[in-house]
């Protein structure tokens, strides 16, 4: 295996060279980074010509496998006798190395999208299903929720056809069809019986095209030059109805425009993460508009970095939404597409809708968070537990935890009290309260360090398990006083302590 940390599309020579030795058998291919991380595992029947793939019409590469291609330092590979030997090694080793671009988003949601069918008469509908017939899709949306909203307010626009009539120019002449109740109730124009024009039904189709994209400014002014016109010719009543549909426009772009309406095209991405999981959120704007929110959860597998997790991230989602936006907001730079514009905001709008994205990212993971505190409240512990080590940087994960506290009244009768948490939930039994003994007066340090000495004396004498932190609620003087018992006890250093 080469040493050199230099990418192989870089290296023309000796990618060839690597390319040769790989044989024409069945077996499983590795491919590495510059620090001999597996970025993939897969299998082959004929391992030369799979591998060989990848570096042959790269620009016609998915974005994901052009990432992946542009970090390979090597390849090595383990030959199988068969293919189906080398198809149950992949799934081994796949779930032994958990390589990022294996594992990374996979799933079998299915979302829903928006259909513009490829008819004479276009339906507009939802659907789950892509069906290479012509037809127009937009989204997928990561929402039902969304999907409904956006066609409900189509429909109160625009009377549109739900029967699945072939409306031919033939058959329509020929009388064959007859309006249906949705004529009669408004919500068709009657197209069956040629009561529209396929012209007029069009104009609609397009304008319903820049609504789902989030442009309503056209369509505005579109109704408000009607409303001009029937108000001109006396229909004041037909004038009303179309400024019925310019207030449901304008009221729904007022409550989905959420910054400067000329930020339009945009991606936005942020990323909170844990010890244990990133979470990226992606927002899609249009015309001030988010058209649409995902929010992805990824355990972390060998301590990546937030920016190696949000460049693979970036990668994957606007694949799987089919993003055609040329320019992205983050937090901070990656490696990204080569024409995709990388805008870090500082101020103003750009900004707050960056603020807006690292928000939903803590939202959802405050969600997750609650969600497996019920379902799994162990995982929930362990998390918490591991979480904490990290934060305050500790040897070992806090398990017993006992936290002191001083109380008197106007300097007399002092107190002290000690809480205690076994795996992040308190332990009620084990509480104390302490009479303060030795102390005359209203002497706060001098009380810390008789209560500390007191309760880890007796732990000590019990032979009692000791706790892994201990939180002092005070400042350096409360602070210095309990080390100062627990120095006397042979315990500084032993034991964790904050204040």
């Amino acid at each position: 295996m080469s040493s050199a940390s230099e990418t192989l599309v870089n290296q023309p020579e000796r990618l060839e060279a690597r390319l040769k030795e790989i044989p024409r058998e069945p077996g499983v291919y590795f491919m590495k980074d510059s620090r001999g991380e597996t970025l993939y595992i897969g299998k082959s029947k004929v391992l030369k010509n799979r591998v060989r793939s990848y570096f042959r019409d790269k620009h016609h590469h998915a974005p994901r496998i052009a990432l992946m291609v542009m970090q390979i330092v090597d390849i090595e590979f383990i030959v199988t006798d068969t293919e189906a030997e080398a198809l149950a090694l992949e799934a081994n080793l796949i779930k032994q190395h958990q390589p990022h671009f294996n594992v990374l988003l996979k799933d079998d949601k299915s979302y829903p999208w928006i259909c513009i069918k490829n008819e004479r008469f276009p339906r507009v509908f939802s659907t789950r299903k892509l069906i290479k017939d012509g037809s127009e899709y937009y989204g997928p949306y990561t929402s039902m929720k969304t999907v409904r909203t956006l066609l409900d307010l189509v429909k109160s626009l625009y009377p549109l056809r739900t029967c699945n009539y072939d409306l031919s120019e033939e058959k329509i002449e020929a009388g064959k069809y007859k309006v249906c109740l949705d004529y009669h109730l408004g919500n068709c124009a009657g197209p069956c019986e040629g009561f529209q024009s396929e012209k007029d039904y069009h104009d609609q189709i397009e304008a319903i095209r820049q609504i789902i994209k989030g442009n309503f400014k056209s369509s505005i002014q579109n109704f408000k030059q009607q409303m001009k016109s029937f108000a001109e010719e006396m229909e004041f009543e037909k004038a009303q109805r179309v400024k019925d549909k310019i207030d449901v426009l304008e009221n729904y772009q007022a409550k989905s425009t959420v910054v400067n309406p000329k930020i339009n095209n945009v991606d936005v991405f942020s990323i909170i993460s844990d010890k244990t999981h990133a979470y990226i959120n992606f927002l899609q704007i249009s015309h001030g508009a988010i058209v649409r929110s995902h929010t992805l959860e990824i355990k972390k597998k060998l301590e990546e970095t937030d920016e190696e997790l949000l460049q693979l991230a970036i990668t994957e989602i606007r694949q799987r939404f089919k993003s055609q936006s040329k320019e992205v907001y983050l937090p901070f730079a990656v490696t990204v597409e080569e024409d995709l514009k990388i805008t870090l905001p500082k101020l103003g709008d750009k900004r707050r809708i960056l603020d807006l994205s690292e928000r939903n990212a803590r939202y959802y993971r405050q969600d997750r968070l609650k969600q497996i505190k019920i379902t799994d409240p162990d995982r929930h512990t362990n998390r918490i537990m591991q979480q904490m080590k990290a934060d305050l940087r500790l040897s070992e994960e806090p398990r017993h935890i006992e936290c002191f506290d001083n109380s008197n009244i106007q300097g007399s009768n002092p107190v002290a009290a000690c809480v205690v948490f076994k795996d992040g939930k308190p332990s009620k039994k084990d509480y104390r309260h302490f009479n303060i003994k030795s102390v005359e007066g209203p002497d706060d340090f001098a009380s810390m360090e008789e209560v500390v000495f007191r309760r880890y004396k007796r732990l000590l004498n019990e032979e009692e398990p000791l706790p892994q932190l201990i939180v002092i609620d005070g400042g350096k003087g409360q602070l210095s006083s309990a080390l100062k018992s627990l120095e006397v006890l042979g315990l500084r250093g032993k034991i964790a302590i904050i204040g």
